[in-house]
C-alpha cells in the first residue's frame, strides 16, 4: 500500500548507493552489498538525516524557534540535528550526557561531532547518566525554560526515534527494492534508540518480502528494544496506515556490545581497520563496528538460505570515530 508521507525537507542525497564489500565478501563466500546511509551527505551524514527531513518540517511547520534533542558527547545524531537545524533558524539545544553531568565535562579537546555542534552554534547542556535515564522529562524542563524565555520548543526524541523516524527509515527498503535484483535474505543494522530497526521492519513487511530483518543491540537490552520497535510502528500505522508489527517481523541480536556503549576494546578497533582497508569503508565503533561483529557471527551460524544475499545498512558515524584516535589499531 503506497505510504502517505507527512511534509519534508530534502536533506538527505538519496537513494544513497548500494556497494560490494569485495573482501568481506571474498572471505564469506558470498556477496555482501552495503546500503551506504553513511553517504547521505557530508557534514549531514548518515541516516538520522532521513529522519531529520521529517521532524525538522514538522517543527518548522509548528513555527518552533528551537529544537531540542539528546544524546551522548559525540551523538551523530545531534550533530546532524544542529547542522540541518541551524540554518532553518532553529536555534539547536542539545542535552549531552557526560561522565558527571558538568559543563566541564564539555570542555574536552573539540573534534568530531561536538566540534561540529559549536560550529554551529547549538546550546550545549551535561547531563549526567542518571538525568538522561529520564531524558523525556529533561528535555521537556527544557522546552519549558524556551516557553518562559518567550520561545517556541520543538522536542525530538533520542535518536529521531519515533513513528515519523520509522516512516523515514523505511524508504531504505524501498530504494533497496530498485537496487537489488531480488529481496535482500536478511538485512542488518545497528540498533540503539531503535527507530532505524522499526523502519526497517516496516518496509520489509510493506513490500511482503521473506527477509529476516536484524538490529544489532548496542545500547539497549533486547526486550526494551521489542517495546520500542512496536511502538514506533503503531505510531507509523496511525499516521500512515502502514503495517504493524510483531515481534516476529524482526530480531534483535545480543552480545556484541563489548565493554558497553561508545567503549572499545582492541579488537573491536582491529576490525574497524580491517574493514577500512579491505572493503573501503569506514565504521564506527559506538555502532556500525559492532553492528559488524554481530552481522559477521550471524551468518556465521544461519541456515546457507537465510544467509544468501545479506545486506548491511551502514548508518553513519565517521565524525564520531574521530574521538577515538588514540585507540586506532
Amino acid at each position: 500500500m503506497p505510504m502517505t508521507a507527512p511534509p519534508r525537507l530534502m536533506l538527505a542525497q538519496c537513494p544513497t548507493p548500494l556497494a560490494l564489500a569485495p573482501a568481506t565478501s571474498a572471505r564469506l563466500g558470498r556477496s555482501l552489498w552495503i546500503k551506504r546511509d553513511d553517504l547521505t551527505g557530508s557534514h549531514l551524514s548518515g541516516n538520522k538525516v532521513r529522519k531529520l527531513e521529517w521532524l525538522l518540517a514538522d517543527a518548522m511547520a509548528q513555527g518552533a524557534t528551537h529544537v531540542i534533542t539528546c544524546g551522548g558527547v559525540q551523538s551523530n545524531h545531534c550533530r546532524a540535528t544542529a547542522l540541518a537545524a541551524a540554518p532553518l533558524g532553529l536555534k539547536p539545544v542539545l542535552l549531552l550526557k557526560t561522565a558527571n553531568g558538568k559543563a566541564a565535562d564539555l570542555a574536552v579537546p573539540l573534534q568530531g561531532n561536538l566540534l561540529l555542534d559549536r560550529l554551529v552554534g547549538a546550546e550545549l547542556r551535561a547531563i549526567d547518566a542518571a538525568t538522561y535515564a529520564r531524558w523525556p522529562e529533561a528535555m521537556a524542563a527544557v522546552a519549558d525554560e524556551v516557553r518562559a524565555a518567550g520561545g517556541r520548543p520543538y522536542v525530538i526524541p533520542e535518536g529521531g526515534s519515533s513513528g515519523m523516524g520509522a516512516l523515514a527509515c523505511a524508504e531504505v527498503v524501498d530504494e533497496l527494492a530498485t537496487q537489488c535484483a531480488e529481496p535482500p535474505t536478511a538485512i542488518f543494522c545497528a540498533t540503539g534508540s531503535a527507530g532505524t530497526l522499526a523502519g526497517l521492519a516496516i518496509g520489509v513487511k510493506r513490500r511482503g518480502w521473506p527477509t529476516r530483518v536484524v538490529g544489532v543491540a548496542v545500547l539497549y537490552d533486547a526486550p526494551q528494544i521489542k517495546v520500542m520497535v512496536t511502538r514506533f510502528a503503531d505510531e507509523a500505522h496511525a499516521m500512515a496506515g502502514t503495517p504493524k508489527l510483531e515481534e516476529s517481523d524482526f530480531e534483535v541480536l545480543e552480545g556484541f556490545r563489548g565493554r558497553g556503549y561508545a567503549l572499545t576494546t582492541p579488537p573491536e578497533m582491529a576490525l574497524i581497520a580491517e574493514v577500512a582497508r579491505g572493503d573501503g569503508v569506514v565504521l564506527d565503533p559506538v555502532y556500525t563496528g559492532k553492528a559488524w561483529r554481530g552481522m559477521l557471527a550471524w551468518l556465521g551460524a544461519a541456515d546457507p538460505a537465510a544467509a544468501a544475499r545479506p545486506v548491511f545498512v551502514h548508518t553513519g558515524g565517521l565524525f564520531g570515530l574521530m574521538a577515538f584516535g588514540s585507540e586506532i589499531v
